[in-house]
């Protein structure tokens, strides 16, 4: 995948730069230190993947992530801070990012979001809260994924991470994001109040 990456902290660019360089599937194809410079190279190079700092000087993230989506850009969006922050989480999310993570987020973890948001499938870190979709009151939270749904009917079966796992051909860590995806979505804290809520919204 051909990634653009936005922060305008040096040490954290470079740092993020080192570690992108592990992985054989992942090509930075440029560096931006504000906002302003990652809308101008996302508009020129129509990278695979944004990878977006949620503050940075003049145009933040989010404002990057506004403007790509009135323009109509679709390029997925995976959104990075420094702090757990409930607002900006929300703003983004409701703008379209696949995925909001803190910076001291594992590498793997990294990855396997970064991934995922190529494929159009949606992955939240553990540490952002899970009732941000409750907040937001909006009904475009309930829009699950193909992938999302046939999880869901699983958990509805009373089917654990590990048995989903195997009928549907996936990692367990992989399962257990999507699972966290399908709770941010619904608003709710664990899996019996998701499937309660999803058979309230019709959705199974």
């Amino acid at each position: 995948m051909k990634l653009l990456l936005a922060d305008d902290q040096t040490p954290v660019r470079q740092g993020l730069l080192r570690l992108l360089s592990l992985a054989s599937d992942i090509k930075v194809v440029a560096e931006a230190v504000d906002g302003w410079e990652a809308l101008d190279l996302a508009r020129r190079l129509d990278p695979n993947l944004l990878l977006l700092d949620v503050r940075m000087p003049g145009l933040d993230g989010l404002g990057v992530l506004r403007t790509l989506r009135a323009e109509g850009m679709k390029t997925p969006v995976v959104l990075l801070s420094t702090f757990s922050d409930e607002s900006a989480a929300l703003s983004g999310l409701r703008l379209g990012a696949h995925s909001y993570l803190l910076k001291d987020v594992h590498f793997d973890d990294l990855l396997s979001t970064l991934r995922a948001a190529v494929k159009g499938e949606s992955s939240v870190h553990s540490r952002v809260p899970r009732h941000l979709a409750a907040a937001a009151g909006d009904p475009a939270y309930f829009d699950l994924t193909s992938r999302e749904h046939e999880i869901l009917r699983l958990m509805a079966g009373g089917y654990s991470n590990k048995q989903i796992a195997l009928v549907v051909d996936l990692q367990e860590g992989t399962v257990k994001n999507h699972v966290s995806s399908i709770l941010l979505k619904l608003g709710v804290h664990d899996r019996t109040r998701a499937v309660l809520k999803a058979l309230e919204l019709g959705l199974l």
